[in-house]
C-alpha cells in the first residue's frame, strides 16, 4: 500500500498596506483560513489585518521548510518584496479561488498546436 506523503508550506501573507507575515504549516488551506477568520484574535495577523496569501513554497520535509522560513524572516523587506513580485506582481490573494466551484470539464480536448 502507498505511503502517505506529508507536504509542508512556507507562506507569506500581506495586509492591504503590505505589512508582511511569514509562517510555516503542514495544512496551508486550514492555516490561511484561520488567519482570515482571526481564529487567534490576539495574534500579529489579526491585529494588523494581514489576510492575503501572496506567496508560498512547498516542501516534503519539515526541517527544510522551517529552515526556509527562518531564512526568509532574516531577509530584508526589499528582498521579501522582490520574491513576492517575481511570482505575484499584482499581490493578488492566491487563496481567493479556494473552495469555489469550477467549470465542469466539457469532455472536449483541442489538439496540440506545437510539441
Amino acid at each position: 500500500m502507498g505511503e502517505f506523503v506529508h507536504v509542508y508550506h512556507v507562506y507569506i501573507l500581506s495586509s492591504d498596506s503590505k505589512r508582511l507575515y511569514i509562517g510555516v504549516t503542514s495544512y496551508l488551506e486550514k492555516r490561511v483560513r484561520q488567519h482570515k477568520e482571526e481564529f487567534f484574535p490576539d495574534c500579529f495577523t489579526a491585529l494588523y489585518n494581514i489576510k492575503r496569501l501572496v506567496y508560498y513554497e512547498r516542501f516534503a520535509h519539515i526541517d527544510v521548510a522551517i529552515a526556509r522560513e527562518e531564512q526568509l524572516k532574516r531577509w530584508s523587506r526589499l528582498k521579501k518584496v522582490q520574491l513576492i513580485v517575481r511570482t505575484n506582481p499584482d499581490w493578488r490573494d492566491l487563496s481567493e479561488e479556494w473552495g469555489k466551484p469550477t467549470e465542469p470539464f466539457s469532455g472536449k480536448l483541442r489538439p496540440p498546436t506545437t510539441f
